[in-house]
């Protein structure tokens, strides 16, 4: 495999990662959510898994832009 294709790979494997953090992320789709009600708009802190999970989706959202990159000067050479 050369490196095109592994960025290429690493890029698919972090994407689908970053979806399912966010999907996981997702709490407030309940039914005030969909008719507009502010049931969820108070603020609190994030603790425990919310915590981890939206660290995880910063570090993964970090990656998958350096991999982009790294392609695009990658492609650029050959």
């Amino acid at each position: 495999m050369n490196l095109t294709n592994i960025l290429s790979v690493s890029q698919i494997v972090v994407s689908v990662l970053l979806i399912v953090s966010i999907l996981l992320q997702q709490r407030g789709a309940g039914s005030s959510a969909i008719t507009g009600g502010s049931g969820g708009s108070a603020y609190y802190a994030r603790r425990g898994f919310e915590k981890v999970l939206f660290a995880a989706i910063i570090i993964l959202s970090i990656i998958f832009v350096a991999l982009a990159i790294a392609s695009i000067v990658i492609t650029a050479k050959y």
